[in-house]
């Protein structure tokens, strides 16, 4: 009999939210529905309402926040990131590993116990509404190596995230990011703009969070019960880690080395690497890898690769659990 393969959650990040994600399974997937009604619930003990708001936006063909907006994306993309990982899980999958790309790794620290999903929600909205003291910007993927970029940076602009060989992301505070973005374009380097309202994984995010740490060192953390990557150090995570209040303090300011932590979840066996979580943009960097091409790993995503009809979302997820139990992780689904 082959091997079972690991089962590998890749929960997404900023960047990955868009108008109504996943919300095709809303009230058609009781699992997704009652954990999204759960975070929704603890958000409105916080700051009565906000859950409401939080859904209505979510939901809504004209929301009242843009998405993009730090107090939207960071919470909503936590939600359904969360959500999506129990209804995977609901199916009698068992997780082996969990590698989450900025605010996706706190969502799989819920999934794997880490924090308990009221302080977690908790502990999102309170850095939402820190952020958004921050001074505006964004982030900007360039096809290119962090060496090729590096003559274009000014300090105030820097590397944000590894995602590839040659997919770096650039953060930064505006109008420099746009200063950036224009000499990078007229070398005909390759770039986009990501759908971000503020400069994550850059030092510009730093003053608002000041202070911060004790919120989080508030919040009690227990050893993860799988496997649970760091997209920061690129190792897993222990038990002293999770509950260095620091560690998760400088998420949004450290850089994400994606690529070098998804090196070190596929130099431990081979896996059938899971995106959980919005479009497909972790599952493409992921097809790129090595131990995929050759045929040894296998990526499955949740969710279309594209914003669509609710249907599109059922038919993915669908598709993905008949995946899944083809590969022998789950049990065949019902007919």
């Amino acid at each position: 009999m082959a091997k079972r393969r690991a089962l590998v959650l890749l929960l997404p990040g900023q960047g990955s939210q868009h108008p109504r994600m996943a919300a095709g399974l809303y009230g058609t997937e009781p699992v997704f529905t009652a954990a999204m009604d759960e975070v929704f619930g603890l958000a409105d003990i916080g700051t009565a309402g906000e859950g409401e708001r939080l859904r209505a936006d979510w939901l809504g063909e004209r929301p009242a926040v843009d998405l993009d907006h730090v107090t939207r994306s960071q919470p909503l993309l936590f939600a359904v990131d969360h959500a999506l990982g129990r209804l995977v899980k609901s199916w009698g999958a068992r997780p082996d590993a969990l590698l989450g790309h900025s605010i996706g790794e706190l969502a799989g620290a819920v999934l794997a116990g880490v924090f308990t999903l009221a302080d977690a929600t908790r502990l999102v909205l309170d850095r939402a509404r820190l952020l958004t003291d921050a001074p505006p910007g964004g982030m900007l993927a360039v096809a290119a190596t962090p060496e090729d970029v590096a003559p274009f940076l000014d300090g105030e602009v820097v590397v944000g995230a590894l995602n590839g060989p040659r997919q770096t992301v650039l953060a930064g505070p505006d109008p420099a990011l746009g200063h950036v973005h224009r000499a990078l374009e007229a070398e005909e380097f390759t770039c986009r703009r990501l759908p971000s309202l503020s400069p994550f994984h850059s030092p510009a995010l730093a003053p608002a969070l000041a202070g911060s740490e004790e919120a989080v060192a508030a919040v009690a953390t227990s050893a993860p019960s799988a496997v649970l990557y760091s997209c920061y150090t690129a190792r897993p995570l222990g038990r002293e880690d999770v509950a260095d209040p620091v560690y998760w303090t400088r998420q949004p300011v450290a850089p994400v080395l994606f690529r070098t932590a998804l090196d070190a979840v596929l130099s431990d066996g081979d896996a059938v690497l899971v995106e959980t979580g919005p479009g497909q943009g972790l599952a493409q960097l992921a097809r790129r890898h090595p131990a995929v091409r050759a045929g040894r790993s296998a990526v499955v995503s949740l969710l279309p690769a594209r914003p669509g009809p609710p249907e599109y979302d059922r038919a993915s997820v669908a598709a993905a659990r008949e995946s899944l139990a083809s590969h022998g992780l789950i049990g065949a689904p019902p007919r």
